[in-house]
């Protein structure tokens, strides 16, 4: 589909600085960005690049001023990289798949009700009790499992696995592969030494705006419920245990897991390969770096956590600068015991 500047500018909520008229049918990377395409500028690295795409428009901040002649025309907004993942989902929402209607073989259980307008792959299976809701794309080989409700507008792609019990609420998005309300990891050590597995009984709730990522598993609760708030993003093979809380809005990256009954708060980032211990709490907007390691809980806000150990990014800093030295303190104190 082509649109002129000026249609997306008003989208956008921006001001247009060059031709209004110009007309663009897709979305570049400003380095590679050809006529018809429009980019963003958001990371300053990125700026000189802008004084020689061939992209029609790019999209900037409204303080952005050039240094050098600019060819492009721009579109100024208050927030670049917002602005432009509006334009992405707009442009997917028009590219998602139409596809209405159910492919054989397909399943599902007398007793369960599915809205107007969705999907059924071939080969997806819906058990019994399942309460499913409009514009629902279930694709192939997807597995529900009985007494299972999900929300308007949810997606859930080929080989996801949806147990018994679970919630999924509206504009969820379950990539391939993931498995929602598998059982925790509950064992009760025996006096031989061996492990009894405890009946894991409760269930998982996702609420509205949740994606998770392929080949995530988020296990069920041992009694009540494994929780993902509204709007949190998960990318894949992330492990998030039972009885798990995961705050609104928080984002968790690939490979992190989250142990047990443990309680992360709001908009918390968590990067990659992140270890939480269970039974802990991570408050509101902690950020946690690649590779940390969260053993205890923390109660102020806003800390960014860094190291094996995951203590406060200053205190972190400190010790590493110390840790570097340590070679050369080492031969400094070889060299004392000789003269000694």
């Amino acid at each position: 589909m082509e649109f002129t500047v000026k249609q997306i500018a008003e989208i956008l909520g921006g001001v247009i600085e060059g031709n209004a008229e110009e007309k663009v049918n897709r979305l570049d990377k400003i380095q590679e960005g050809s006529k018809g395409g429009i980019s963003f500028l958001s990371n300053p690295k990125y700026e000189p690049y802008i004084y020689e795409t061939g992209s029609s428009a790019v999209i900037v901040a409204n303080d952005f001023k050039p240094t050098k002649k600019i060819q492009t025309t721009l579109i100024k907004v208050a927030d670049p990289y917002t602005s432009f993942s509006k334009l992405l989902e707009a442009y997917a929402a028009m590219n998602a798949s139409s596809k209405v209607g159910v492919e054989e073989p397909a399943y599902m259980a007398i007793g369960s009700k599915i809205g107007d307008k969705h999907y059924r792959g071939a080969f997806s299976y819906i058990g019994e009790n399942c309460e499913i809701g409009e514009n629902v794309k279930i694709y192939p080989h997807v597995y529900i499992g009985d007494n299972v409700k999900i929300g308007n507008n949810t997606t859930l792609f080929a080989g996801a696995k949806i147990y018994a019990d679970t919630v999924i609420g509206s504009n969820c998005v379950i990539h391939s592969g993931a498995v929602i309300g598998s059982d925790g990891f509950g064992f009760a050590p025996q006096a031989d030494g061996s492990y009894k597995a405890i009946p894991q009984l409760g269930n998982v709730i996702l609420e509205d705006d949740v994606v998770i990522g392929a080949n995530t598993v988020i296990d069920c609760a041992t009694l009540n419920a494994t929780i993902i708030r509204k709007g949190v993003k998960m990318d894949n093979l992330i492990q998030i245990g039972h009885n798990v809380e995961v705050g609104e809005n928080t984002v968790i990256a690939a490979q992190a897991g989250i142990s047990g009954s443990t309680k992360v708060g709001k908009n918390v980032i968590i990067g990659g390969q992140v270890g939480a211990a269970g039974h802990i709490e991570i408050p509101n907007k902690t950020i946690i770096a690649a590779k940390a390691g969260v053993s205890r809980s923390h109660k102020k806000e806003g800390l960014t956590l860094m190291g094996t150990l995951g203590f406060e990014i200053k205190d972190y800093m400190k010790s590493y600068v110390l840790f570097k030295k340590l070679p050369d303190l080492e031969q400094r104190l070889k060299e004392l015991e000789k003269k000694s």
